[in-house]
């Protein structure tokens, strides 16, 4: 656990760093130089382009960091391998959007348009990202992820505020910003390569002789299963924009990309403790230490559900705080609600810990089919009916059951299966304190205006409150007394 903490605090760094820039973003830059329509637009391209991305890479990613171990010896081949792999998913997804693509555009046609004059950007976009998709996975399994992380969630996001400054400023047209959007992801791909590059880490060889009998076929069987099983999450956090901006429009996506975009926020710890946590998992099944993966999988449940409930309290406690500065606020404050339900969505994926992560690299991977199967027809049904009676928070609201059912499958499996169980008495605890700690600010500060002296007042009183919870009811007692022995080590 202790390379896992010390990997994701860096990653965590580099996530929250982002997340500020990501705000700024978001919150004011997005809703002061462009148009809710333009908005909408703006975010449905990336979104659409993202959701494909796991499709073209062909699951290749996982299947990285699962088979590195077996090919330490043969790694740059093993690499040069998976990238060719990724263009040819990306070759087939391309023949597929222009098979359907009479298709996609009955579906923006009635309510959303514009987004049909844009489908190149999404193919650029898909390219560049499938591409970095593969060199991130390599880090992983190099265990080297903080610069990754960098690249993913500051530059990238720093650079797409340029590109908006750069629009706002008159230098550029609306349909050159959103171009400006492929260069932005290639940029972040040459990085990446110069990165590897510095770290001898990036080589091409074309030598796949020498690999283990059958290994190919098991790496691409693997990978393809697979594919399916790790597009749940990101199917439900992209399918119900696109969704919201086919039946109802895209200024009603502006709203709900900016709500979404502010509840985000909640599970970064929970992504950077993923991807330290992946190759330790592999790690684990390979060397046949299930206690140790039971372990891990209690640890990691109480530390980031500790840390994101937390962040919970502080953005729905702060809500009205944090949609005062957003400029037009009286447009984007509608989607308050959605803030909520995918807020509590998020915490539910973080209580169940990383039940899937554990699927995807154990022998039961397969399982992984059904459950995003399932998964998929109940967000995608849920929308269709929740999106017309209730709008965006009836996106929001299907988002939240189908990541819960999702979970819920998930959970049953890994504990009939393997036998592990994420749940201790300190996640109760963590629940009880949150309710408490969210009870008493509310009593406390219902009468203060929203600005800048309410979210310093409340989320320090959230936060005291919270740690003080955490220490007398010894939460997460062993890595308190580490923290505290560390402390000791640093006096004089």
């Amino acid at each position: 656990m202790k390379t896992v903490a010390k990997q994701s605090i860096l990653t965590t760094i580099s996530s929250y760093i982002g997340v500020l820039i990501g705000y700024f973003n978001v919150l004011w830059l997005l809703p002061y130089a462009l148009d809710p329509d333009q908005i909408g637009l703006f975010r449905t391209i990336q979104d659409m382009a993202l959701l494909f991305v796991p499709f073209a890479q062909l699951g290749i990613g996982n299947g990285i960091t699962r088979f590195y171990p077996k090919v330490k010896a043969q790694q740059f081949a093993f690499f040069s391998m998976s990238l060719m792999v990724s263009l040819v998913g990306f070759s087939i997804l391309s023949i597929l959007f222009f098979a359907f693509r009479e298709t996609l555009v009955a579906a923006f046609a009635t309510n959303s348009p514009e987004v049909i004059d844009f489908f190149g950007v999404v193919l650029f976009i898909t390219f560049f990202s499938v591409l970095n998709s593969v060199l991130d996975a390599f880090c992983r399994s190099f265990l080297k992820i903080a610069i990754p992380t960098f690249f993913r969630e500051v530059i990238l996001r720093l650079l797409v505020a340029l590109l908006i400054l750069t629009y706002l400023t008159q230098l550029i047209t609306f349909d050159w910003l959103m171009w400006g959007l492929a260069i932005v992801y290639l940029s972040t791909l040459i990085g990446m390569i110069l990165y590897m590059k510095s770290n001898q880490i990036f080589k091409l060889t074309f030598d796949f002789g020498n690999f283990p009998e059958g290994f190919i076929q098991e790496f691409l069987k693997y990978s393809l299963i697979t594919l399916l099983g790790t597009t749940g999450s990101l199917l439900i956090m992209k399918i119900d924009s696109l969704m919201v901006t086919s039946l109802i429009g895209l200024e009603a996506n502006a709203i709900y990309t900016i709500a979404f975009s502010i509840a985000i926020v909640i599970e970064m710890p929970r992504r950077a403790i993923s991807q330290v946590v992946m190759p330790v998992i592999a790690e684990h099944f390979s060397t046949g230490e299930s206690d140790k993966i039971n372990k891990l999988y209690k640890e990691v449940a109480v530390h980031q559900t500790l840390i994101c409930l937390l962040l919970f309290l502080g953005v729905w406690s702060n809500i009205h705080n944090l949609y005062h500065f957003v400029p037009n606020n009286e447009i984007y404050e509608a989607g308050k609600w959605v803030v909520f339900w995918i807020g509590l969505g998020k915490i539910t994926d973080i209580l169940f810990s990383v039940n899937g992560e554990i699927i995807v690299y154990s022998k039961y991977y397969v399982f992984n089919i059904t459950a995003t199967i399932l998964m998929s027809i109940a967000v995608i049904t849920l929308n269709l009916f929740l999106i017309p009676a209730y709008g965006i928070e009836g996106a929001a609201v299907a988002s939240f059951v189908a990541m819960l059912l999702y979970n819920l499958i998930k959970y049953f499996y890994v504990k009939f299966r393997l036998g592990f169980d994420p749940f201790s008495w300190d996640i109760l605890k963590i629940s009880m304190l949150g309710l408490f700690t969210f009870g008493l600010q509310f009593f406390l500060f219902r009468g203060i205006d929203s600005g800048i002296i309410d979210i310093v007042i409340r989320s320090s009183t959230i936060t005291i409150v919270y740690l003080i919870g955490v220490y007398f009811l010894k939460i997460a007692s062993k890595s308190q007394e580490q923290l505290f022995e560390k402390i000791k080590r640093l006096r004089p």
